[in-house]
């Protein structure tokens, strides 16, 4: 792995970049070829207000149809580039399912990946077959059978802790899938919705929705808890029938050392 960059070249300023979006459109942050992505849509507005060819790294990649309320970014431009109302100049060329939040020069050795001590996200489902409101559509995934929020919570609780979550992530050449989960586990809110919030170091790919996935499993007595288990040590990577879908996702916030 090349080593991080922490420190803008000379004759460069380093922007720390929060931001929000609807990932409904887009086939993820990451650019690729013949597919719009976050990433392409916000440098591309960038170039054109700096009027140079920017990078921007992120604190964490997320998946087609993935949506983030507190994703955080940085770029490296020309320190002549001015800062007035630069994220009030982005928002004004960028589609309205991307809003820039705050545009900030950073300090230190900031880096949006790998300074990154915690990642947060939210999953959110409407349970037995209840109709999801318009509005949510995109922010909430459907699910046809009863789920007893209980069970998701015994179940989620056997997940939590520094495991190898090979079973629970697509494999990707040279990465560990070791991680420390600290947090998941679920409440029903006023509305009848299941509102799942983790947290960890990182997440490898796809793992939040497998883990979900994985709980789901349980709550509707599918499997007992002791499959959760039997999958960890195991590391065999589980079905990806049992994947829940992008819409229901959400990257809430990225905690960096102060």
């Amino acid at each position: 792995m090349t080593e991080p960059t922490l420190y803008p070249e000379s004759g460069f300023l380093r922007l720390r970049i929060d931001l929000a979006y609807d990932g409904t459109n887009y086939s993820g942050w990451a650019k690729q070829p013949d597919r719009r992505t976050v990433q392409e849509e916000i440098e591309t507005a960038l170039s054109t207000i700096t009027q140079s060819p920017v990078e921007t790294i992120v604190a964490g990649r997320t998946d087609a149809g993935v949506h983030a309320t507190g994703q955080v970014i940085h770029v490296d431009v020309p320190d002549s580039t001015s800062l007035d109302e630069l994220a009030f100049k982005l928002n004004r060329m960028l589609d309205e399912d991307i809003r820039i939040n705050k545009v900030a020069i950073a300090t230190g050795a900031f880096h949006a990946r790998f300074s990154a001590t915690r990642r947060y996200y939210t999953y959110k489902i409407m349970d037995g077959n209840k109709a999801v409101p318009p509005v949510n559509r995109f922010d909430i995934t459907p699910w046809y059978r009863n789920l007893d929020v209980d069970l998701l919570n015994s179940a989620s609780a056997l997940m939590v802790g520094e495991h190898d979550f090979a079973a629970y992530c697509k494999f990707r050449e040279g990465s560990t899938t070791v991680r420390n989960l600290v947090r998941f586990d679920w409440v029903r809110n006023i509305d009848g919705i299941l509102i799942a919030e983790l947290a960890a170091d990182s997440f490898c790919y796809s793992m939040v929705r497998n883990l979900v996935g994985a709980a789901v499993c349980v709550a509707e007595a599918r499997f007992g808890a002791d499959w959760i288990k039997a999958t960890l040590e195991n590391k065999e990577r589980i079905s990806d029938s049992l994947v829940f879908p992008s819409r229901g996702l959400t990257l809430r916030q990225v905690d960096y050392q102060q």
